[in-house]
């Protein structure tokens, strides 16, 4: 960063000569709720998603603005730790809180604009997936709806119990695995983004964008045993919280199947001819969606 915060605008270098740009909006009740996480807590969910973006396009991240909407009642040690989750999850790749604004809102609205720089590599967009490529994801998936799951069981955070502990964490505090963004376009991945909307949602949209059809192989996603002590506990699926949780923000990439994939890497599936559809879908099992939707209730 050349010019940091303090003027009209900061000033930010460009080596590769483009620019990855994402945003995200979050608002109070829909993304998160103040009783179940701390301001700190949220700093971090809220920076980790848009950096995530950037790591899934190959890219770099450099720095985020954020604007803030506010209610009154929101303390300045509130806000505080706000921004120290922002600044500390930056930290993790080498990013910095550029800026910002602030104004006075009847709840908490948080949006995130993050950059990134490519570093010279190519892209990694959705549309490259070719038949005969392997599926693989980077990354934790359904530990944050198992999370949300027990913490909207009418529970609170008074009743997590220690074994869970783990998963209520990763609904507060993603940890997208930063690093396997750009190994994966060093690899060569023909597609790539971010898990956040749930696995087979997702990789629905690069089966769409590339014009193939995505089969996922059930047996190549365990369960943690953990996490089905907690599905029996609340009469769920654990398996529908690995294809359609979406907030660990895991990354899911195309390769050619003769890539060598460093153990970051895990195939969970194989790329084929669209047959007259594309779309993705898992061996033996009737979901084809169920991801998070922003306009369904």
């Amino acid at each position: 960063m050349i010019l940091g915060p303090g003027d009209d605008a900061a000033i930010l270098e460009a080596p590769d000569g483009r620019v990855v740009v994402s945003t995200d909006l979050l608002i109070e009740g829909r993304h998160f709720r103040r009783d179940w996480s701390s301001g700190y807590d949220i700093g971090r969910k809220a920076a980790a998603q848009n950096l995530s973006d950037i790591v899934a396009m190959g890219a770099d991240p450099t720095a985020i603005v954020v604007g803030l909407g506010l209610p009154g009642e929101a303390s300045a040690e509130w806000l505080d730790a706000l921004t120290d989750g922002f600044r500390d999850e930056c930290a993790l790749v080498g990013a910095t809180v550029a800026g910002g604004d602030i104004a006075r809102s009847d709840i908490v609205v948080i949006g995130v604009t993050a950059l990134g720089d490519l570093g010279g590599r190519t892209p990694v967009t959705r549309s490259g997936a070719r038949p005969g490529d392997v599926v693989a994801v980077a990354g934790r998936l359904g530990y944050a709806a198992a999370g949300l799951a027990l913490l909207s069981a009418e529970r609170g955070t008074t009743e997590v119990p220690d074994f869970a502990e783990e998963f209520v964490a990763a609904h507060r505090r993603p940890e997208p695995p930063y690093a396997c963004g750009p190994e994966a376009a060093g690899l060569g991945a023909t597609a790539m983004l971010d898990v956040s909307d749930g696995l087979l949602q997702d990789l629905g949209h690069v089966a769409t964008a590339s014009g193939v059809r995505i089969v996922l192989d059930p047996a190549a996603l365990p369960v943690p045993e953990a996490m089905a002590r907690l599905a029996a506990e609340l009469d769920a699926d654990p398996l529908t919280w690995v294809l359609t949780g979406g907030e660990d923000h895991a990354l899911a990439a195309t390769f050619p199947r003769d890539v060598s994939l460093p153990p970051s890497w895990r195939v969970v599936g194989q790329v084929s001819d669209a047959e007259g559809e594309a779309k993705a879908e898992v061996s033996g099992r009737a979901e084809t969606s169920g991801g998070w939707d922003h306009f369904r209730e």
